[in-house]
């Protein structure tokens, strides 16, 4: 800084005086919080309408067609699982 700068005024400190906050913020928020919920509600029905959804024997091929990938790899893992734990007991007894 130079002499012919003057240095920057102190910011001044927080006041302890109660000012707007609390409830009266509460209530200037709360009509634009429904508001955005109303919005948000309206987009997300908009976007589900637009939702291809599976017809019943469609949902009943991927639910079986998912319960048997699930059972064979639940079955694969619990013999890989089963035989690793009988080499481990026999190499360590």
């Amino acid at each position: 800084m130079t002499e012919t700068q003057e240095a920057p005024a102190p910011s001044p400190r927080p006041s302890n005086s109660p000012g707007p906050g609390g409830l009266a913020l509460l209530w200037r928020w709360l009509p634009m919080l429904f508001l955005a919920l109303r919005r948000r509600t309206r987009e997300t029905v908009a976007e589900m309408r637009k939702v291809l959804w599976p017809s019943r024997k469609e949902m009943i091929t991927y639910t079986t067609i998912t319960v048997v990938f699930v059972t064979v790899m639940v079955a694969l893992v619990s013999g890989l699982d089963l035989g690793l734990a009988k080499v481990v007991l026999a190499v360590f007894g």
